[in-house]
């Protein structure tokens, strides 16, 4: 669920509808509970909230800084195994010159079918799916370089060193699909904590006793925003495939426009 709603709805679109929802809705929420309940904010209540808020505001900060930088971290590797795929195939394009001409044309004639694929792949990643064109242009890449007959000691050490590139590359790519088909999200009871304490710090920002209502829905109204803010971060971190804060397939397109550069 959470991978459609990021991969669907804009960010911005998004981050606003959570703050709407939860500010609104506490602050609609404080504003029914005052009527109801016109005692809620004398002294002996707001004493015993004032603990209580404090404890919850700081577990509620501490766990989801924890799960914001955890989250955080996985994007960060998927964008250094992305970088790391981009460079070894900007290194295989450059590699090939030193290649006969013929065999060079062909490297590059393959290598370029093989981003081109990979590219068109890159959305089908965060579903955990390969293209089937991408699986082809990479066995051809391999035959290439296969069937290369290197006649100098210098083209027989770049063909074992592209060798290693086009393996770092095969390696990456199969890590980024693995990944993919790996990546669910949150699990529901990392949700359900998720949910239990922004819970608990809005309704003790609803309930606690503050008697002008001048100041208290602003407050209300900042947490909850504060909340949303952090829900949204959750949300987009979740998937490093997926979204707007996700891992993108500029390096792909690094090594396309290496070997087909745009004309001038």
């Amino acid at each position: 669920m959470s991978r459609w709603i990021v991969s669907t709805v804009p960010p911005w679109l998004l981050l606003l509808g959570l703050i709407v929802i939860i500010s609104g809705g506490s602050v609609l929420l404080a504003l029914l509970l005052r009527k109801r309940f016109p005692r809620i904010t004398q002294d002996e209540n707001s004493d015993a909230l004032q603990f209580g808020y404090g404890v919850i505001g700081i577990v509620y900060a501490f766990f989801i800084g924890f799960v914001v930088s955890s989250m955080w971290g996985q994007t960060n590797d998927a964008d250094s195994l992305a970088r790391t795929e981009g460079a070894a195939g900007v290194q295989l394009a450059r590699d090939a010159s030193a290649f006969d001409q013929a065999d060079g044309d062909r490297i590059r004639k393959s290598l370029l079918s093989y981003e081109r694929a990979a590219e068109t792949e890159w959305p089908m990643v965060a579903r955990g799916q390969s293209l089937p064109a991408a699986d082809n242009a990479m066995a051809a890449l391999y035959r290439t370089f296969e069937e290369l007959t290197p006649r100098t000691d210098i083209q027989h050490t770049f063909q074992s060193t592209s060798l290693a590139n086009l393996d770092t590359i095969s390696q990456s790519r199969t890590a980024r699909i693995i990944e993919g088909a790996d990546d669910g999200g949150p699990t529901w009871s990392l949700w359900a904590v998720i949910f239990l304490t922004s819970g608990l710090v809005m309704g003790c920002t609803i309930v606690y006793g503050v008697e002008k209502r001048s100041i208290h829905y602003p407050m209300v109204a900042i947490v909850g925003g504060m909340v949303a803010a952090n829900l949204f971060l959750v949300l987009e971190l979740s998937h490093p495939f997926a979204g707007d804060i996700a891992t993108s397939p500029t390096a792909v397109r690094m090594v396309v426009e290496a070997l087909d550069p745009p004309p001038n």
